[in-house]
């Protein structure tokens, strides 16, 4: 447990180390603790992901309406600097070992789009795929082909509804999408400008699009937000099956393979952002497999809460924990500390959603004890409260040691003093 709050803070990249918890009798003696635990070998992925999966077991159950939203993506972590971490990869064009990549499988409710818990996290490096399905490092694979083992732990984890697969337009491959629809896997991908047979003839999404706001099909859904400013959302559908024979790219194997497989019926939702004014900002082709009993209004909108992992990355990079300054020299240990840090913002999670009394006031307490100034109408952010949620423990522990008069009397000495109004003659 206080690993896992010394990881309740927002940090800064010069100091990304594990916080000394208060009760600790040194710093050191907190680091030594930190540095035997995560080079512990009888502490497994496995078994630090447990109480998260148990968690997100129990949570998904209260959240979550039909579905479970588990969303997929790839991050690398940056280590260019790191000599000390021996088992790097490639991560650039460069050829030089410049970090590690992460793949994370996170919860997101179906019914309110916030996130619960990851419940997978690969972190791959040069001997491997270190992850939490595994006690043992498992050979790397292309990150595409890492997927469907990823659904098939998820699906053993029993989970109380039927899981729906996110992935960004990394994962639009016509092989995979075979491969996942046989195995019995629900998915939403948003998918590029690819040819498809709609109504008997092959042409592309965009034409499609083209089509449907030309019949007036494009209809307004609701309010999003599009980086942070009010926009619009306006939503489509169509029936469309790929026919076209895969292509899969290999190295080493030479020229593209071409591999056929049956025909596959998708729907195909088309997603418009628009401004206020009616300018197009972004527009996504999304193909899913889910049952037509789900609204298309629906879908996109699990599509739009995707971008809980790209603040998941975000929290676990600049915005929070400074992950790509981490010290550990290995994987392995990088890993560990991963797990323990995914407690901390599951723990802030939990407290962003609480809509009682007493989590609205903790949720003020935090942000004033963090310093950080919020923009207008905005209660908090997650940052913020990893940042309170530090200084209250450490306020707390500190209170076990010092009395009001202790803490007055030392803040006395240690506040800066004010200049005298009349210095004396020289």
């Amino acid at each position: 447990m206080s690993l896992v709050e010394s990881h309740s803070a927002a940090v800064q990249a010069v100091a990304s180390g594990i916080h000394a918890v208060s009760q600790s009798t040194t710093a050191f003696a907190a680091t030594q603790g930190a540095w035997r635990f995560l080079h512990n070998p009888r502490v497994t992925l496995p078994v630090l992901a447990a109480p998260l999966v148990e968690f997100a077991q129990s949570e998904s159950d209260v959240l979550c309406q039909d579905y479970i939203l588990a969303a997929h993506d790839w991050s690398q972590l940056m280590y260019a600097q790191h000599t000390g971490k021996q088992d790097r990869v490639n991560l650039s064009s460069k050829r030089v070992p410049e970090g590690y990549e992460i793949l994370t499988t996170l919860l997101i409710s179906d019914r309110e789009g916030c996130p619960i818990a990851p419940v997978e996290i690969g972190l791959r490096a040069a001997d491997g795929v270190h992850c939490s399905r595994s006690e043992k490092v498992l050979p790397a694979v292309s990150p595409l082909d890492e997927i469907l083992p990823v659904m098939e732990h998820v699906a053993q984890l029993s989970m109380p509804r039927p899981v729906v697969h996110l992935v960004d337009a990394e994962a639009d491959s016509v092989d995979h999408y075979r491969q996942w629809d046989a195995a019995g896997k629900l998915f939403l991908v948003r998918a590029d400008d690819r040819l498809v047979q709609q109504a008997g003839s092959e042409k592309r999404c965009s034409a499609i699009r083209a089509e449907l706001r030309q019949q007036g099909q494009l209809k307004y859904s609701r309010g999003v937000l599009y980086h942070g400013r009010k926009a619009q959302q306006f939503v489509a559908e169509a029936a469309v099956v790929l026919t076209r024979a895969a292509q899969r790219n290999r190295p080493g194997v030479g020229d593209r393979q071409k591999i056929p497989g049956l025909p596959l019926a998708l729907r195909l939702i088309i997603s418009e952002v628009r401004d206020l004014k009616g300018n197009l900002l972004a527009t996504w082709f999304l193909l899913t497999n889910v049952a037509v009993a789900v609204t298309t209004e629906r879908i996109a909108l699990w599509y739009y809460w995707r971008w809980n992992i790209e603040t998941f990355f975000k929290l676990l990079k600049s915005a929070g924990l400074e992950v790509e300054q981490w010290q550990q020299e290995s994987a392995d240990a990088i890993a560990r500390r991963l797990w323990v840090a995914c407690m901390a913002c599951v723990s802030v999670w939990q407290l962003a959603r609480n809509e009682t009394p007493a989590a609205e006031q903790a949720r003020h307490l935090l942000i004033r004890l963090s310093g950080r100034q919020m923009k207008h109408r905005v209660a908090f952010t997650i940052p913020a409260l990893l940042a309170g949620l530090w200084n209250l423990l450490t306020m707390l522990e500190t209170l076990e040691h010092y009395s009001i008069d202790q803490l007055r009397a030392l803040a006395t000495i240690a506040r800066p003093q004010p200049p005298p109004t009349n210095p004396p003659d020289v």
